[in-house]
């Protein structure tokens, strides 16, 4: 949404996109000019042991890594650890000392990782040029005869029709939608990359009018 390049690398081989709804997205990427990669051969199934290793990648491909939510125990602490070996910087958003999906963070900003609650902090510490208008402006509008946004699936209409247009929490979220809290953060981060949802203080979402 943003005109960037978008690289997601799996913990699987490349014929055996997990989870199984996220094909689309996958060939979304790559139509955008994005790239879908890993270093596990086809037919490697998304064994357990094969995220970490697969998170070494994404860290070591990026400037820096930004934690959103985490609990203690949290695949997002083993990637926020590989960055900072490799000598690239940490973020991590603080929240409410109530959610357990924010103790990791919270953990991090301990350890030494920047606390950040925009995204022009992240780019004045990586020191990235930008304009005010670079964060504002709004996304292209797709050219007539453009393909449409794919429709949701059912989890994410469920969500949506959850989270309404007042600001709300994972943890009634989780109430509302019965959705695991770990999927909740992965699909309200896509959501709001697809301009469908926007962050509101105290860790909470609303729904884009």
């Amino acid at each position: 949404a943003a005109r960037g390049r978008t690289v997601a690398v799996l913990g699987c081989g490349l014929d055996a996109c997990y989870p199984a709804e996220n094909a689309p997205l996958a060939d979304r990427i790559v139509a955008a000019g994005g790239a879908v990669v890993s270093e596990f051969p086809p037919g490697t199934p998304p064994l357990k042991e094969n995220f970490p290793r697969r998170n070494r990648i994404i860290s070591g491909l990026s400037l820096g890594t930004l934690v959103v939510e985490a609990a203690r125990q949290s695949g997002s602490l083993i990637t926020a650890r590989l960055a900072a070996a490799q000598g690239r910087e940490v973020f991590a958003i603080p929240g409410s000392i109530h959610n357990p999906l924010v103790r990791g963070c919270h953990e991090l900003l301990r350890s030494g990782a920047k606390l950040v609650e925009s995204a022009p902090e992240i780019l004045t510490e990586l020191k990235i040029p930008f304009t005010k208008q670079d964060l504002t402006e709004p996304p292209a509008q797709p050219e007539k005869g453009a393909e449409a946004a794919p429709r949701l699936d059912k989890d994410y209409e469920i969500l949506l029709d959850a989270l309404a247009f007042e600001p709300c929490g994972v943890d009634a979220l989780v109430e509302r939608t019965g959705l695991a809290a770990s999927s909740l953060a992965s699909m309200l981060l896509i959501l709001e990359l697809e301009g469908r949802v926007e962050p509101q203080a105290g860790g909470r979402y609303s729904r884009v009018g």
